[in-house]
């Protein structure tokens, strides 16, 4: 070869070298990106300055912001001064609890940076139309996991005889039967189980045995029959610290054999009237016979079951949510008899306190602090709308109240994102803004880290990748 060919060759060959770089560096196309912002999440430090690129659903790329960098994107956002963390979760909601605000709570839930709820309890062909319609719909809504009717015993509590509550509730069939019972309940559709106070000892278990083997997670609240030690362990979540307080009682072997004996000889009645009497009788006793050591002995067996307090339902008629300066805004939105009802009720509560109510609310409060000390996992969750619940708007409120009780403004988001999400083992899916996660983000004009009420502060909500809310 000549040394003019070999001269020239090797000028090609530097020219193609060169060129491969910036060829491999062409841009690719994003749906969204979003630039400058400042990344926060419940598991990773705060990360500021940050470029988030998003395709397809998905976060793609997190890279540090490179000022007058070029994008070849459909959406280009300017996040200089804002917040990006991942979409909300409620852990505890009822869809069809009040039939009135069914079609407005998704909507609801969506303004106020909520992504994803837990339904825990309904009628399950009724929630099964309802996510379908939402899944089908042009519009945005949040994802919604479905446990279908509260598993009780031979006595539903919600069992729609108290003509001031739904029917919610169901009778668990025969323990002989709860293995084709189970299997049935996961091939209709529902993602988990909800297990409730009424049930006995032996379905108690056997549900949770069956529900084990086909994988669905369990909720539960503390059935009456047992103690918060022996049952959490069988959970994947307890709802509401509710029945805590019977089993951090220095006298709880004595309030469980009166529990027992009462729900033994109870054989006519409604469900709903033997709990309110049983807890009647023994909150307030229990709460004041708190013992400490104890309360440390059921918290130890609580650490892989994660606890949805609902603060703000136990805390309402010492809170009164309906004084928060922004209550109103988010109160307009309901239905014009659902309003008019909440008012009426409110007025009557804003001058009627009941010593039992104010001890249970600071129980609850203060248990937050024993579940940090003890390392019990918590994740945020409402009863959204009993008790005054506004869908979207009470969840900020359930955060505020977490933190005031001793959790850190990000533990509080991780209760309402990662926390969350673990319950269905999603934690490595969404809950986190980590790449290859799910695009469900809020967008904040203020920083939560710094005051947790920033959370409300919402300029947009993106679902699936899409802005489903902008400001």
């Amino acid at each position: 070869m000549g040394m003019k060919l070999r001269t020239l060759l090797g000028i090609l060959i530097a020219l193609t070298a060169s060129l491969l770089p910036s060829c491999s560096m062409k841009e690719e196309s994003w749906d969204t990106v979003i630039i400058n912002v400042s990344v926060i999440d419940g598991i990773s430090p705060k990360r500021v300055n940050q470029t988030v690129k998003i395709k397809d659903g998905l976060i793609i790329k997190i890279t540090p912001y490179i000022p007058d960098q070029e994008f070849n994107t459909h959406s280009l956002v300017e996040g200089k001064g804002q917040f990006l963390i991942p979409g909300l979760w409620d852990m505890h909601v009822h869809f069809l609890y009040d039939e009135r605000l069914k079609e407005v709570m998704p909507s609801m839930f969506l303004d106020h940076g909520i992504t994803t709820v837990r339904d825990t309890g309904g009628d399950l062909e009724t929630l099964l139309v309802l996510r379908a319609n939402l899944t089908n719909s042009s519009e945005p809504s949040p994802d919604i996991f479905l446990s279908g009717p509260l598993l009780d015993g031979k006595f539903v509590i919600y069992d729609g005889n108290n003509p001031a509550q739904p029917e919610l509730g169901t009778s668990t069939p025969p323990v002989d039967e709860l293995s084709v019972f189970v299997k049935s309940m996961k091939e209709r559709g529902v993602d988990f189980i909800k297990l409730y106070e009424l049930l006995d000892e032996e379905r108690f278990y056997a549900l949770s045995e069956k529900a084990k083997q086909v994988d669905l997670p369990v909720a539960s609240h503390v059935p009456l029959v047992l103690t918060a030690d022996t049952a959490g362990p069988k959970a994947n979540s307890m709802e509401h610290l509710r029945n805590i307080e019977l089993s951090c009682a220095s006298n709880w072997k004595e309030l469980l054999r009166e529990r027992r004996g009462l729900i033994q000889s109870f054989d006519e009645g409604l469900g709903y009237d033997l709990r309110a009497s049983i807890q009647a009788l023994q909150r307030i006793p229990a709460i004041m016979n708190y013992d400490e050591n104890r309360c440390d002995e059921v918290l130890s067996y609580l650490t892989s079951t994660i606890q949805v307090p609902t603060l703000r339902l136990n805390t309402v008629s010492i809170t009164k949510p309906w004084e928060e300066n922004d209550w109103d805004s988010s109160f307009s939105k309901l239905p014009l008899p659902v309003k008019e009802e909440w008012s009426a009720r409110i007025k009557f509560l804003s001058n009627e306190t009941s010593s039992a109510n104010q001890k249970f609310s600071e129980w609850s409060l203060f248990l937050i602090s024993r579940l940090l000390k003890n390392n019990v996992p918590f994740a945020a969750g409402t009863d959204a709308p009993i008790g005054f619940g506004i869908p979207g708007y009470s969840l900020h409120n359930e955060l505020k109240l977490l933190v005031e009780s001793g959790a850190t403004p990000q533990q509080a988001i991780k209760s309402a994102t990662y926390t969350a999400a673990s319950f269905f083992k999603l934690e490595e899916q969404v809950g986190q803004i980590q790449e290859g996660m799910k695009a469900n983000l809020v967008l904040l004009r203020e920083d939560p880290l710094i005051d947790i009420r920033h959370t409300r502060e919402i300029n947009r909500v993106m679902v699936d990748g899409k802005w489903a809310r902008e400001s």
